[in-house]
Formats: structure tokens, C-alpha cells, sequence
């Protein structure tokens, strides 16, 4: 596996497969490779994927900080290195530093995809009746993670999972445990709760996809019925499962908008 180092001497594990387009597909901070395997494999049939493991986690060092701006830092730092990508499929957390960086470095990354999440602050969240909506809630997760590590993973799958199997659950709570340090997800949890990417998001406009799918009590209805008031350009299509359980339609979302730009280009050229 190829190791980008960083500044600070960390060292960062990606990954490339396929050709075309350059998509990233960027995990949540608890994210293993077998969840999101299943849309890399779809889309590399026809993209260039770039994959990799926050620091701390899988075979990038395992040295923090775990904070918002290294981790936007290590990110821009391969996007540099493999020359951007047209768009950033961001699970969860993910879509905090990839709005960052498309607002900011478009010439790094020209769209992101949101599939399933709301989470450009937990305080967006507020009046929902999403579980981030909870301090409460939110403070008891934080403090078993730091207590009982694979409890607090239990915790966090189990409930944004109401549909796996007991074994399921414990495979994928395994999965987390032995990819993922405990500091490093101790300290990106606390990072979100007290993040906050609107701006930054809202700065995108229609460069904004956010893909709303039933079943995640973290992230209800209730809350992707508030998100067009905050962010009333982006665009947001509902979909039938998350890109786990069904890549095959956030794989579809990805080739119409870089399909799209392709065919502008095109255009332009003949024009």
C-alpha cells in the first residue's frame, strides 16, 4: 500500500483502483474498508478510486491529533498528491472536511456526496427528534467509548443499524475495534459534536449532493426535512438504502454528476 507522510512525520495509507474520472470515497471515523467495498468495486469499473485510513486507523499512523484541522490537512495533502478528484463520496463526518476542502480548493475537489448524512453540525440537529440532538445522549456515548471501547462501538453500529443480525453486529463491532484506535475515535467524536461546516457547505451551492435514505435514528426524517432550509442550493435526492447496503444507486448518483461534466466538457470543445 502506498504511505503519503505528512509534515509532522505521520505517515498515511491510501489506495487507488480503476480508471476514469477521480472519485474519493471517504469513510466515517469509525469506517472500515469492507464498509465501503462494495461501492469501490462498482465504481471502479469505470473511475479512478482513491481510498484511505484516517490517522490512527488501518495502516496510516497511529499518532494524532484527532482533530478537525490535521485531519483536513492529511486529506488536502493526498488530494494534492493523486491531482484531486472530480468528486468526494463523504460518509458521515467525512462530509465536514470534504465541504471544507471543496469550498475552499475546488481544483482539489469539485463536488462532494453526502449519502445518508446531515451532520455538518450536530447543533442542525436541535428541535429533530435525531438522537444528535441529545447532549444527554451525545455525553453518555463519549464517556462509554472512553469506558468500555467496543461497548461504544456497539453502541454507535447497533443504533444506526436496526436492520443487522446479532452476528452482524458483532462482526462489524469487531471490524471498527481492530481498525480504529479508541483515542482516535474518542477524540473525532468530541471533534464533531463541537464542529460546525454550514458555511462551508452552504458555499457549495448545487456542488452539494446529500442522499436522504430511511432507517438511522442518529440522522430521521426529521432532520432531512430541515436541511433544504439550511442549505436551500444543494441538491437532494432520496434513495432507497445507504451505500453499504445498496452502492449500487450512490454509485449512479456519482456517474450522473461526473457524467455530466464530462458531457459540458465536450461541449465546450466543440463550441
Amino acid at each position: 500500500m502506498p504511505l503519503l507522510t505528512q509534515p509532522d512525520g505521520a505517515e498515511i495509507d491510501w489506495q487507488e483502483s480503476g480508471n476514469g474520472a477521480s472519485v474519493l470515497v471517504a469513510n466515517l471515523l469509525h469506517g472500515y474498508p469492507g464498509m465501503v467495498s462494495g461501492l469501490v468495486a462498482d465504481l471502479s469499473a469505470d473511475h479512478r478510486v482513491i481510498t484511505y485510513d484516517l490517522r490512527g486507523t488501518g495502516g496510516s499512523s497511529r499518532r494524532g491529533p484527532y482533530d478537525v484541522e490535521t485531519d483536513i490537512a492529511d486529506l488536502e495533502s493526498l488530494l494534492e498528491h493523486v491531482g484531486g478528484v472530480s468528486v468526494s463520496v463523504s460518509l458521515a463526518d467525512a462530509s465536514l472536511r470534504a465541504v471544507r476542502i471543496a469550498a475552499a480548493r475546488p481544483d482539489l475537489m469539485e463536488a462532494v456526496v453526502a449519502p445518508g448524512t446531515h451532520v455538518l453540525a450536530a447543533a442542525a440537529a436541535v428541535g429533530t427528534d435525531a438522537l444528535t440532538a441529545s447532549g444527554s445522549v451525545l455525553k453518555a456515548m463519549v464517556k462509554l467509548l472512553e469506558t468500555d471501547y467496543r461497548a461504544g462501538i456497539r453502541s454507535m453500529v447497533d443504533g444506526a443499524n436496526p436492520t443487522l443480525s446479532e452476528e452482524e453486529i458483532r462482526d462489524r463491532v469487531t471490524a471498527v475495534v481492530e481498525h480504529a484506535s479508541q483515542e482516535s475515535v474518542v477524540g473525532r467524536v468530541r471533534a464533531w459534536i463541537r464542529d460546525d461546516a454550514t458555511e462551508a457547505a452552504r458555499a457549495l451551492g448545487d456542488r452539494l449532493w446529500v442522499l436522504d435514505y430511511p432507517g438511522n435514528p442518529w440522522f430521521p426524517p426529521s432532520l432531512a426535512e430541515r436541511m433544504p432550509e439550511v442549505l436551500p442550493e444543494a441538491n437532494y435526492v432520496s434513495v432507497e438504502d445507504g451505500p453499504m447496503t445498496r452502492p449500487d444507486l450512490t454509485a449512479g448518483i456519482v456517474r450522473g454528476i461526473t457524467g455530466a461534466k464530462a458531457a459540458s466538457k465536450t461541449s465546450r470543445f466543440q463550441a
